[in-house]
């Protein structure tokens, strides 16, 4: 028997018709057509998926566990997530909780080059790091700069794009991402902290890739990339062609019927993310503690075949709840902090100073 996916739905349905559901779900997501015409017998041994489980969930709601054939996936990341949930996900009864991945499917995606290890290896940290997004839209590239390299004076571990800033007319990436990079590279000659720019990809394949030569010639050794719009197969391509670069995962476009710790710590770590950036309990979006915690322990777990993911927390941080975070994620964990640093404005530098401090004190 080849191996299988466990994948784990959340159904809507009543107690007499929770059980159809389920076979409905396992067929749809193997073979989409009814069983009784299928009489080869590799498709009915190996192929139709398998209803595992079904735990009552309670308000109506069931956890479906189905086991579903890992050959089927061809080894691309854009047909994993199809079979994973492909046409399941046009029914609005049905979520993707998660899905167990067996030691093949972890050796055939690969999971992250560099990890949590290899990011802290970046600027020399051994504890929590810090990270923070350039922005708004409509800023010259020497703008962008000029405030990159204010920040990096500060002392941050890592700084990015924001993940809206792409290839616009009033900051072309070719301008962009050479002068915040040079600006960077200034301050953290400075401060020695090594401080790390991540530009934000954007576009096709052939642009992204582009892109990343040009982030090499400028001697930058991450970027920022958003599997769910640059597509994951893609994401998945970059990664494993470029296995001297750490990609730092963005969740724009990532709500939805896909539960955020199973996609955004188990699914994008599997496809080659070596840090997460998701909302933050408490921030501006709606995620909860329970959400943050599963996330994080999904992206660090300890797993054969998979290095560590970063957990990156972002959306709405203060300053003052640094050392609540931090004992709520502890020491493996990137913080994210935004708007709090550019409301600063001409004390950024401080400010930035301030937040580094805080998260080196509590390692």
């Amino acid at each position: 028997m080849g191996s299988r996916i466990e994948a784990v739905y959340r159904v809507r349905s009543d107690a007499k018709s929770i059980a159809a559901r389920a076979r409905g779900i396992a067929l749809e997501q193997s073979v989409e057509m009814p069983i009784g015409p299928i009489d080869d017998a590799f498709v009915l041994e190996e192929v139709v998926g398998r209803v595992e489980s079904i735990e009552d969930a309670g308000d109506g709601e069931y956890n479906v566990r189905i086991a579903l054939a890992a050959v089927t996936t061809g080894g691309e990341a854009g047909q994993l997530l199809n079979m994973l949930f492909g046409n399941t996900s046009i029914h609005d009864d049905v979520r993707l909780l998660d899905a167990e991945f067996p030691g093949d499917v972890v050796a055939a995606f690969g999971g992250p080059n560099h990890g949590l290890d290899g990011l802290r290896a970046r600027v020399k940290a051994t504890g929590a790091l810090s990270s923070t997004a350039i922005k708004p839209q409509g800023l010259s590239p020497s703008a962008l700069a000029k405030l990159a390299g204010a920040i990096a004076l500060g002392g941050i571990d890592f700084i990015k794009d924001d993940h809206g800033i792409a290839d616009q007319s009033y900051s072309p990436f070719a301008e962009r991402v050479p002068a915040v990079a040079e600006a960077v590279a200034a301050a953290a000659a400075r401060t020695g902290i090594g401080t790390r720019y991540l530009p934000s990809l954007n576009g096709n394949l052939d642009a992204m890739r582009r892109q990343l030569a040009l982030c090499r010639a400028c001697g930058l050794d991450a970027v920022l990339a958003t599997p769910m719009l640059a597509g994951l197969a893609q994401f998945h391509t970059l990664v494993k062609e470029n296995p001297d670069i750490a990609f730092m995962a963005h969740p724009s476009m990532a709500g939805g019927a896909i539960a955020p710790p199973f996609l955004l710590g188990k699914l994008f770590r599997l496809l080659g993310a070596d840090a997460t950036v998701f909302p933050n309990y408490g921030g501006r979006f709606g995620y909860t503690k329970d959400d943050c915690r599963r996330l994080a322990r999904n992206a660090l777990e300890q797993r054969a075949g998979l290095k560590p993911c970063v957990p990156v927390p972002a959306g709405g941080m203060q300053l003052a709840r640094i050392p609540e975070l931090l004992e709520f994620y502890g020491r493996d964990v990137m913080l994210m902090i935004g708007g709090a640093l550019l409301a600063a404005r001409e004390r950024i530098t401080e400010q930035t100073a301030r937040y580094c401090e805080a998260v080196r004190a509590w390692n």
